[in-house]
């Protein structure tokens, strides 16, 4: 896992997602905003969680060289959310995506690892056009897509999931 960067905003460490964060990312799995607006990831134990990190974020990494960051708070070493870059089944292209805890929403860590994490999907990865995916419910998210420079597109559904997702892009 180290040839793969960690990378660094004011305030965060983005940290490509390890097995050391299984019980970070059953929790953060498991928050109501989670399944919610993302869904359920049937992630009930932390050995789930630990099943999801190795087969889902570590093996695309190992693939393409970017996935899951954990978010990491420089002042305390704590972790708060994710933001990563997925090659998501059903969705052509590569798409942003980012989640918190709770208690760290609405405190500019979404738009601070999201912008970092776009920038260097266009400056380091080379990629040419990104995408989101946000529930019409979540306003707060189509906010912040929209503050990335992001435009909306239209919408699509994933494969087995009967909810409808709108489709936001940039490109360079």
């Amino acid at each position: 896992m180290n040839q793969y960067k960690t990378f660094q905003t004011e305030r965060l460490i983005l940290k490509p997602t390890s097995l050391e964060d299984a019980e970070f990312i059953f929790k953060l799995f498991n928050s109501p905003k989670w399944i919610e607006y993302i869904g359920d990831r049937n992630i009930k134990t932390i050995e789930d969680a630990k099943e999801y990190i190795e087969t889902k974020m570590i093996t695309q990494l190992k693939k393409l060289g970017y996935s899951n960051y954990t978010l990491i708070r420089k002042e305390d070493n704590c972790k708060i959310g994710t933001c990563g870059l997925y090659d998501r089944d059903g969705l052509e292209g590569i798409d942003i995506g980012f989640a918190f805890l709770p208690e760290y929403e609405k405190k500019g860590y979404a738009y601070e690892s999201a912008n970092k994490l776009k920038n260097i999907a266009f400056s380091e990865f080379e990629l040419t056009c990104v995408n989101a995916i946000t529930r019409k419910e979540n306003m707060s998210s189509q906010k912040l897509l929209e503050k990335l420079g992001m435009k909306k597109e239209g919408t699509t559904k994933l494969p087995n999931d009967f909810k409808e997702w709108l489709v936001y892009k940039i490109k360079i």
